[in-house]
């Protein structure tokens, strides 16, 4: 088995590959042999699994040459022993162990290849590992519900708690919408969504285009709609809340891989994001007709950064990723895979500032307190949640939670903000300042939560369609 020495702190690549011109002990830069350069290097290596400290963690390379010699180094120091050939597919595996002593954070390392040779910077993100805490603190309910959940949303005005389920990848077949009792978690009703259009072959035939599978879940209860987000057709459908009748199916195309959903009650409107893409579409929530796309760009970068693009230049793109409306002051706050945030008035659309949030790389879930008029932001690239200041972008906290935090809210009845880890199948719950009261166990890939009133956060798990651990429902309330 091979072995990671300490992880001192995080290098740049630039000084990692520094590191390993000059890693020969001994060797004379005179003396260095130049062998034949990889002129067409593909190498790919990846780490399976979620990394903590102390664990194994598999190291695998592919699309490197038949025979090419492989070793990884950190901080000028070899970690993989004597080197490992590729086989005859380009491809290789070799384990090593994360010290226990290891700092959670991205580290370089240097994966040096000869016979040819090349090199790369592979990045190796050490999560931290939080242990389970505090549930003694809240009552917790779990049932097992729909296979495939993705999202939920709640419905005050008819205590109801829909979710939305989609299993596979295209063309998918099963997918359902389904009603749950609010407290005992069963399923009241539930209803498959219409067949999809396929695409044709190459031949012109059409083929077997699946359903319109849900994954999105957005609740206008002025209306008595459920709307969803059909991702895999790029488009949005909208259900009846009381026996889930479709009221209208958006034609395919009509918004390109959509994601999260938001009813805007107060001014009758429903947002919805483009994951990874620059565009919120913006619905009438009572006439069901698409209004206005709103194009989002990236905010520029700031004072010392760099000089401003050249005259022409198009603007920076803004990978939308999640929204949290604050109802009460009209703001819908949408994030940005690189941490750019944009405030939008809801009620005329515009976009009234945009700013990036520092430390949020890989940011995927917003959520936002207008008390403390602070926003929280799930950082998948950090494995935190990152607490800044909603008028600025200000970095007040910077808080590790886990493995891969995918949805984040904020609960105004106990003041709590809630993180869904994926990775490391946890939620953590922590207070505006960042200080953690609790780590509660998620099951297998917590995939998203919701508030509802009183207190209570409902939370979904994903994981495997036939673990008897996957694919439930939680009931979480805090204690008073």
């Amino acid at each position: 088995m091979l072995h990671i020495h300490a992880f001192p702190p995080l290098r740049t690549a630039r000084t990692a590959v520094a590191a390993c011109i000059l890693l020969a002990a001994g060797t004379a830069w005179a003396d260095a042999r130049f062998g034949q350069p990889d002129d067409n290097f593909q190498g790919r290596v990846s780490a399976g699994g979620v990394v903590y400290p102390g664990s194994t963690v598999t190291l695998q390379g592919t699309n490197f040459k038949p025979g090419q010699k492989v070793q990884f180094l950190y901080e000028g120091e070899t970690i993989s022993g004597e080197p490992v050939a590729a086989d005859v597919d380009g491809k290789f595996s070799v384990e090593t162990t994360v010290p226990k002593n290891a700092v959670p954070g991205r580290h370089s390392v240097v994966v040096s290849a000869t016979e040819p040779s090349a090199a790369l910077i592979h990045t190796l993100k050490v999560s931290p590992d939080l242990p389970v805490s505090g549930a003694n603190r809240f009552d917790i309910k779990s049932e097992k519900t729909v296979t495939g959940v993705y999202q939920s949303g709640y419905s005050a005005t008819n205590s109801a708690l829909f979710v939305a389920a989609a299993v596979g990848r295209p063309p998918v077949k099963e997918s359902v919408l389904a009603r749950l009792d609010p407290r005992t978690l069963k399923v009241v009703q539930q209803v498959t969504p219409g067949p999809a259009p396929g695409r044709p072959d190459a031949q012109g035939n059409a083929q077997d285009g699946g359903v319109y599978a849900v994954y999105g879940v957005g609740v206008d209860d002025a209306n008595g709609n459920i709307w969803v987000s059909n991702t895999r057709q790029n488009t949005v459908a909208v259900y009846r809340q009381s026996d889930l009748t479709l009221l209208k199916q958006f034609d395919a195309g009509t918004i390109g891989h959509p994601r999260d959903v938001i009813a805007d009650q107060k001014n009758g409107k429903v947002f919805v994001n483009q994951a990874r893409g620059t565009n919120v579409a913006v619905f009438d929530a009572k006439t069901l007709l698409l209004t206005t796309t709103l194009e989002l760009n990236a905010p520029p970068p700031p004072a010392g950064a760099g000089g401003p693009p050249g005259r022409g230049a198009a603007p920076a793109a803004f990978p939308t990723m999640s929204m949290s409306l604050d109802a009460s002051a009209g703001k819908l706050f949408v994030v940005g895979a690189n941490g750019e945030v944009a405030v939008i008035d809801a009620a005329s659309n515009a976009v009234e500032k945009a700013y990036t949030v520092k430390g949020a790389a890989g940011a995927i879930g917003i959520a936002h307190d207008a008390q403390s008029n602070r926003i929280f932001i799930a950082s998948q690239g950090a494995d935190a949640i990152v607490i800044a200041e909603a008028d600025t972008g200000d970095v007040l906290h910077r808080v590790p939670v886990g493995a891969g935090p995918l949805s984040v809210v904020f609960e105004p009845v106990s003041k709590r903000v809630y993180a869904a880890n994926r990775g490391s199948g946890t939620i953590t719950v922590l207070d505006v300042d960042g200080k953690i009261v609790a780590n509660l166990p998620g099951g297998p890939l917590p995939n998203h939560l919701t508030v509802a009133p009183g207190g209570v956060v409902y939370a979904l798990n994903k994981g495997q369609a036939d673990d008897a651990a996957s694919n439930h429902v939680q009931r979480i309330h805090a204690k008073q």
